[in-house]
């Protein structure tokens, strides 16, 4: 197999940017999040609360929550090898997370332009509890998702 671009199928092709993206995310390896599937346009992402992640009220910090929908937001919208980045989002917390809590969260493409896009994030917990509703928007800038520009 090649790496050209239009020798990949949609599917492959989002396997790569996934794989590139991860690789160099710090931020997301260092919270243990697991990145379960990607698809052009969509990304689903797990990751466990653990004591670092509990606030004073016995719940997850909402950065937390906030981080896992962002990264899950990422992954869906660079799966085109369109260097994408977010320009707005909005949050809603409607259900706390609890230590020990595997999150998962599904981020989906609702709309893509030639340069922005809309993406909806659920977070739910292992019992199916909605978490989270997250809506970004994105902008896609510059380059290449798999080859870092120089």
């Amino acid at each position: 197999m090649t790496n050209s671009t239009t020798e990949l199928t949609p599917q492959q092709l989002a396997e790569a940017c996934a794989e590139a993206m991860f690789s160099r995310d710090q931020a997301s390896q260092q919270l243990g999040m697991k990145i379960i599937s990607v698809a052009p346009g969509r990304a689903v992402l797990t990751m466990t609360v653990d004591s670092r992640m509990v606030q004073g009220h016995g719940a997850c910090h909402g950065g937390y929550l906030f981080t896992l929908a962002d990264s899950a937001f990422a992954f869906s919208c660079n799966t085109y090898d369109k260097a994408t980045v977010g320009s707005s989002c909005n949050i809603e917390y409607v259900f706390p997370a609890k230590e020990g809590d595997l999150l998962t969260a599904t981020a989906v493409e609702l709309n893509r332009g030639n340069r922005t896009g809309i993406y909806d994030i659920t977070i739910t917990n292992q019992d199916g509890q909605v978490i989270v509703y997250f809506r970004g928007k994105s902008y896609q800038v510059r380059g290449s998702v798999r080859r870092l520009e120089e």
